[in-house]
């Protein structure tokens, strides 16, 4: 669906250009953000590639096996319906993980196995269950301590800054964290109360 949407727009965009007679700012526009975007691209490799080996240090060194032990009892009184050993568990806090430290590429392949894993738990019902839901609103609203992605941004177009991004990160991304897990909460118990009657 949203292809089409994107489709449409372009579209839209495009007929509207040459009704106004604008198909040269267009052109420009195009090219110059084709430059843009690969600039833009280089530059997260950099700092992506630097903080993905910062992971796999951590890993190596057993930093990211303490933090998933801290971590665990919050996670398991979050998902109830997941068996602590479930491997859906180990996705579940991997990709959690992973996004406190701005690595959303790292999260991603992360969050499809735990989902994947979560379906299965389900007995591989259409319906989403309760984990999968509470998963999906922890995982959009995900608590980051540093924010890779938008340093590497502001770095790219020269703030004198960059890191000054991380406390009100840490400030709006805990409180989304803590809304989202609520809203989830609220919904659910609501849901129960309605089945019971």
């Amino acid at each position: 669906m949203v292809n089409y949407i994107w489709v449409g727009m372009t579209i839209i965009g495009l007929i509207f250009a040459a009704v106004n007679g604008r198909m040269k700012e267009v052109n420009e526009a195009i090219f110059h953000s084709a430059n843009e975007a690969v600039t833009l691209c280089i530059g997260l490799i950099s700092i992506l590639v630097f903080w993905l080996g910062i992971m796999k240090i951590a890993q190596d060194s057993g930093l990211l096996d303490k933090m998933s032990l801290f971590f665990r009892p919050l996670v398991q009184r979050l998902f109830p319906e997941v068996p602590p050993g479930h491997p859906a568990m180990g996705y579940i806090l991997s990709n959690m993980i992973a996004n406190m430290f701005g690595l959303g590429n790292a999260a991603t392949p992360l969050g499809i196995k735990a989902m994947e894993e979560l379906k299965e738990l389900n007995g591989g019902k259409p319906a989403a269950s309760r984990s999968m839901i509470t998963f999906l609103a922890i995982n959009t609203s995900s608590l980051t301590l540093i924010p890779t992605t938008v340093i590497a941004i502001r770095m790219n177009y020269g703030s004198a800054s960059p890191t000054e991004i991380v406390g009100p990160t840490l400030f709006a991304t805990f409180i989304s964290a803590v809304f989202a897990i609520f809203i989830d909460r609220y919904f659910y118990y609501r849901r129960s109360r309605k089945e019971v009657k």
